[in-house]
């Protein structure tokens, strides 16, 4: 490595952890080594096939960006795995070296401008994520109708349900789930113009469209497309204009029989700063939750990936990576991504000492979950009632506040399903559960005493514990 390489992948390295938490950079960049480059064709060296694949289906956007912006256009990218033998380090140029074409638009970058509304369908960058398909979601009771529903609207888009509004806390996912109904349209629909972005993305072509004085532009395009999928729309949250586009093309793609497919954190009654003409469409088709993963669909999703990575896992690990997660599918890939790269890096195997060692690390673990008989005791204690008289059927004020606050705190500080909390809470139905989720949230918005109380509950039973 000459001095000058050195010094531009340092400035690389500067850029990177700006980009990346300090985690992600020790598990996935700081192992990386430039070798070589000449007539634009930079070598890395990295300890392994898998740190590489890792690097290509999560990080390239990011690498494509930074190696750029330092080494300019036109850089062609190789990889060579590299081991350890007898402290000698030794290549595998033969078969190890992986080309990318950094000198190309990478399919994975996202889109800022307008794209030109005359492309043709096979041709028009979807933005689908290639690794989140139907054959690797793992179906579960938190997703089943909204996995059901998916695949009966890619067989007949706009046939069925139109909007389709999916929802559900962060990391349960719905953006697998999303980009595997679109990809499943494409397959069985190859001439459909389909889309996928965030809201946030959306927000920002507008923006740019608005400052280049392009925004019929930007609504004609969004016109021409026959799936719009559009992840995390709570993000349009008091965006007023943006609000207003979004309506239009809404409406349009509607009323030609186009399928519009949208996601959030949360259900359309529950987003604040929204326009009612706009929450009154997102209400036409079908909403559907997607709850937090149970402990056995945890499992369920760790077997399968430890199965399509070939990973060497004990399943004692798996079973214990399970029960101590936060019910987040973004965790668990988090947690595996990160045992399996110390494995890698410190040539070590897969064990409980390891996965003990970097749980904590990683992510917050749940030592020993809150349970929603926990919250009842309190609550029964806190306001002298019986559990009796909280579970009952009785729509007496504040009976029926405090049950709802009971909810509400199941809901925040235990891994239980909507349908769970019910269960433990008299029997309450699915939908009771969510109009008490959203009156409480809605008073914490207007009401700064009962925010305060609810704020103080929450911290007193974690800390009580």
């Amino acid at each position: 490595m000459t001095k000058e390489l050195k010094e531009q992948w340092d400035e690389c390295v500067k850029i990177i952890r700006d980009n990346i938490s300090a985690e992600q950079y020790d598990t996935w960049f700081a192992c990386i080594e430039p070798r070589s480059y000449n007539d634009q064709q930079l070598l890395l060296a990295v300890p392994s096939q898998f740190v590489y694949e890792r690097l290509e289906s999560t990080y390239i956007d990011l690498i494509y960006k930074v190696i750029t912006r330092v080494f300019g256009h036109g850089v062609q990218l190789s990889y060579t795995i590299r081991q350890i033998q007898n402290r000698e380090e030794t290549l595998k140029q033969s078969d190890a070296t992986i080309p990318h074409n950094l000198g190309q638009q990478d399919n994975g970058a996202p889109q800022t401008e307008i794209p030109d509304q005359t492309i043709p369908s096979d041709q028009l960058d979807s933005q689908l994520k290639p690794q989140y398909t139907f054959q690797n979601f793992i179906e579960g009771d938190s997703n089943r109708l909204a996995r059901s529903v998916g695949e009966a609207i890619a067989k007949n888009p706009a046939k069925t349900f139109n909007p389709l509004f999916i929802y559900g806390p962060s990391g349960c996912g719905k953006t697998h789930l999303v980009n595997a109904i679109g990809w499943s349209i494409k397959q069985q629909h190859p001439e459909m113009r389909v889309l996928y972005l965030s809201a946030h993305l959306f927000q920002v072509q507008y923006t740019n469209a608005v400052r280049q004085n392009k925004v019929n532009d930007f609504i004609t395009f969004y016109q021409t497309i026959d799936t719009l999928i559009i992840d995390d729309t709570q993000e349009l949250s008091g965006l007023s204009k943006t609000q207003n586009t979004f309506f239009h093309i809404f409406n349009h793609l509607h009323l030609n029989g186009k399928q519009i497919i949208l996601t959030a954190d949360r259900p359309p009654m529950a987003i604040s700063g929204l326009e009612e003409r706009l929450l009154t469409r997102f209400k036409w088709g079908l909403q559907a939750e997607i709850e937090r993963p149970t402990k056995a669909l945890c499992r369920a999703i760790l077997r399968h990936k430890v199965k399509q990575d070939a990973i060497p896992m004990p399943e004692a690990v798996i079973n214990y990576i399970a029960e101590r997660v936060n019910g987040s599918v973004r965790d668990l890939e988090g947690i595996l991504n990160s045992i399996m790269a110390y494995s890698v890096v410190y040539k070590c195997e897969i064990n409980m000492k390891l996965a003990d060692m970097v749980l904590p690390r990683f992510v917050k673990v749940n030592e020993a979950p809150i349970s929603i008989a926990e919250i009842k005791r309190f609550l029964c204690q806190r306001y002298g009632i019986s559990e009796t008289e909280l579970c009952s059927q009785s729509r007496r004020q504040p009976i029926n506040q405090i049950r709802q606050t009971a909810v509400y705190l199941a809901s925040r500080l235990t891994d239980n399903t909507n349908t769970q909390i019910g269960e433990q809470l008299g029997g309450r139905t699915h939908a009771t559960v969510i109009h008490a989720l959203r009156h409480v949230k809605e008073l914490t918005e207007v009401d700064a005493k009962f925010r305060k109380e609810i704020e103080d509950l929450e911290d007193e039973i974690k800390r009580n514990r």
